[in-house]
């Protein structure tokens, strides 16, 4: 197969193409928590966070059920974190193809994330993101979390400036430094939290998407449901809203109004720091490393982002973008119905639709308009 070269030019995007950008002082401030809150989703629904699709509450917390194609329910924190600790109390849901996800994210699209497969009782993938850039696909890991869909465990986040501590029931998996992230890609910036299901296996996604989530979702064994008992954060910065300052996308350009950033927790208890040696090693990278940003609980309302239809793709952080992809696409997926098939383009196709027109691509822009004359 010939190598696929795709050219971007930002400069033919108009301006309402754009997401905000940030880092140039057009958007409002972030709302800060500055606090520590504890909430019982089994009390039923927090004014803390706001749904996103069909959420219902039982005696097992908030339910996030797929039942049918284009089911995504979330709840979304109306405030952020500006570095902090992060307790979800979850049970993720089964079905090959579903997939449990609980993300901090910025608005210029630094993550950290903790993700479950449906089809995958006894892992947890674990992964983070700087300024949306996916210019390699290293930074996802899997770890070991037996009986993920039957029981509740306590997935825990702890992030300051100088590293991310990925923990499950207290027990330290994945420790990672400041200076061992991808290149001016380490979370920094003031994050919001999303917890939510979504279906990678839905036929309507790219190829690669569905690879990873385990193959197509079976919706008529469905429906299928996660659950969140309890979330508990620490937010190690004080104020009541955080601003953007300069065009450097970095935590010492953010700004707290009557408050102070705390990079390294709170004054009053401070993160503890966990060597990365003292974490268990990585032997199993997270297969692909996606989901590919920004999809399902990932996806950004505000971001022009649309997932490229061919799998698999390279993203780079340059103002103007080409991107060479020279990988075969996949003439088959797990799962896919009998007389289904991949079309040249790699899109998912029924049998009445092998001719189906694939939808253009587009270069996610996000807030890093302001950013990319900086990054290396």
């Amino acid at each position: 197969m010939q190598p696929i070269n795709v050219r971007y030019d930002l400069t033919r995007l108009s301006p309402e193409d754009y997401h905000a950008d940030r880092t140039q002082g057009d958007c409002p401030a972030d709302p800060a928590l500055g606090k520590s809150v504890s909430i019982d989703f089994t009390s039923g629904a927090s004014s803390s966070f706001q749904p996103h699709g069909a959420v219902t509450y039982g005696s097992n917390g908030a339910e996030f059920t797929i039942a049918e194609s284009g089911d995504s329910p979330l709840l979304q924190s109306d405030w952020y974190i500006m570095f902090g600790h992060v307790d979800y109390e979850i049970k993720a849901a089964p079905g090959v193809g579903i997939v449990s996800s609980a993300v901090l994210q910025s608005d210029c699209l630094d993550e950290i994330d903790w993700e479950w497969l449906g089809g995958d009782d006894a892992h947890v993938q674990s992964n983070y993101f700087g300024k949306g850039i996916t210019t390699s696909y290293n930074r996802g890991a899997s770890h070991d979390a037996p009986n993920n869909h039957d029981e509740f465990h306590m997935y825990s986040i702890d992030w300051t400036s100088e590293q991310i501590v990925w923990q499950i029931d207290g027990v330290t998996v994945r420790a990672m430094t400041y200076a061992e992230a991808e290149t001016g890609q380490y979370p920094q910036t003031p994050m919001f939290i999303k917890v939510g299901a979504w279906s990678g296996g839905d036929p309507s996604n790219p190829p690669g998407t569905i690879q990873w989530a385990g193959g197509l979702t079976n919706y008529a064994a469905g429906p299928y449901t996660m659950y969140l008992k309890s979330i508990a954060v620490t937010d190690y910065s004080t104020g009541s809203q955080y601003t953007y300052s300069g065009t450097t996308g970095t935590w010492q350009s953010i700004r707290s109004t009557g408050g102070t950033i705390n990079s390294n927790g709170t004054p009053a208890d401070p993160a503890p720091t966990i060597a990365s040696s003292a974490a268990p090693t990585i032997t199993s990278p997270a297969s692909y490393s996606v989901p590919l940003p920004f999809e399902g609980t990932h996806a950004d309302s505000t971001s022009s982002f649309v997932t490229p239809s061919i799998y698999p793709w390279i993203g780079s952080a340059t103002a103007t973008l080409e991107t060479s992809i020279t990988s075969a696409i996949p003439t088959s997926i797990s799962g896919l119905p009998s007389g289904w098939t991949v079309n040249s383009s790699g899109k998912v196709v029924p049998p009445n639709a092998a001719s189906a027109i694939v939808p253009p691509i587009y270069l996610m822009v996000a807030c890093l308009i302001g950013l990319l004359g900086i990054l290396p």
